[in-house]
């Protein structure tokens, strides 16, 4: 049989037998001197070793998603959490695909400078929104490398910031009485309870619309936050401390955030600090009752680190007194 020549066996390619040879001998020189001591079976086996890893890994880094796929991909996968955590998850991922040209950015060759650059653009200027926006980038990567759309998740090669917490100073009391006696008014009765709640068990605002009235045990004097009911998806047992037992069908009344906003106008607040009220219930718990381990679990915190750098302000130990038997005891 004849042989073929050189020019025959690359007939249409665009290459020549030249250009072969010189692929060739690169790809020696880069496999290093050891290639110089083999036979020819065993170059011509290590090439093709070359070859075949090289091709494998091409079709791998095409195997990929543009940032945008995997980002959406990612929330339709947590489809299970609840409404809240979606709408946040969603708004971060809009800021994430907003920063201009990384929609396209396909996800298995980013790297961390271009993540770095996405954060910094799109969250820059909060470092708390920096933080949240960093674990949803994260997690977006974490689920591109189980998908097999990536291999790494370069997110980890950006520090976590630090955030310098503020201080939040919990409510006076005369600023609790005040509150108090505007749920007297008839408009506003209808909010005796759920100020109750957020006074004396800690309740968060979010989750007062959550809570059934199931939920609240008068014969054991119980409150039970599940773990659907509760922000950050853990449950908890909170005692009901003089808090007057209610018939109510109802405990969060319609058009929730408007009728708090009302309450706490007609009050006379002009500024309100978020979750005033469940600060206030810490720091006075501390003052009165000494006890951090209860409160962490009241709390529903992991340990009492939150409390003691966050949540907790000094408090008289006659005025949290006061707060727990005469202002507790109200309507």
């Amino acid at each position: 049989m004849k042989k073929k020549t050189i020019d025959e066996l690359l007939r249409g390619s665009p290459l020549t037998g030249m250009d072969a040879a010189r692929l060739i001998l690169e790809c020696m020189e880069e496999l290093g001197s050891g290639m110089e001591r083999m036979d020819k079976e065993s170059t011509i086996r290590q090439i093709r070793r070359v070859i075949r890893k090289g091709v494998q890994a091409i079709r791998e880094e095409e195997r990929t998603v543009p940032l945008e796929e995997a980002a959406w991909k990612s929330v339709e996968a947590r489809a299970g959490r609840r409404a809240v955590t979606l709408r946040d998850l969603r708004h971060f991922v809009r800021r994430i695909l907003r920063v201009k040209g990384v929609a396209e950015y396909p996800l298995r060759t980013m790297t961390g400078a271009q993540c770095r650059h996405i954060l910094a653009d799109a969250f820059g200027n909060s470092p708390s929104s920096y933080r949240k926006g960093r674990a949803i980038l994260h997690s977006i990567f974490a689920y591109g490398i189980r998908q097999e759309w990536c291999d790494s998740n370069p997110v980890d090669r950006i520090e976590v910031p630090r955030i310098q917490e503020k201080n939040i100073t919990p409510l006076t009391l005369s600023e609790v009485k005040r509150l108090q006696r505007t749920t007297e008014q008839p408009r506003f009765r209808d909010m005796q309870l759920p100020l109750q709640l957020m006074l004396f068990c800690g309740v968060r605002p979010t989750e007062i619309t959550r809570i059934q009235p199931k939920d609240i045990h008068w014969q054991d004097k119980e409150l039970i936050i599940r773990p659907a009911t509760s922000k950050t998806g853990g449950g908890r047992i909170i005692p009901l401390r003089n808090i007057t037992p209610s018939n109510t069908t109802r405990i969060a009344p319609e058009n929730w955030n408007k009728r708090w906003k009302a309450l706490r106008q007609a009050a006379g607040f002009t500024h309100w600090q978020a979750d005033a009220c469940r600060h206030t219930f810490a720091s006075y718990h501390a003052a009165h009752f000494r006890n951090l381990t209860e409160l962490q679990l009241e709390m529903g915190h992991r340990d009492t680190t939150l409390l003691r750098t966050r949540y907790i302000t000094p408090i008289k130990r006659k005025d949290a007194a006061i707060y727990w038997v005469s202002c507790s005891s109200r309507p």
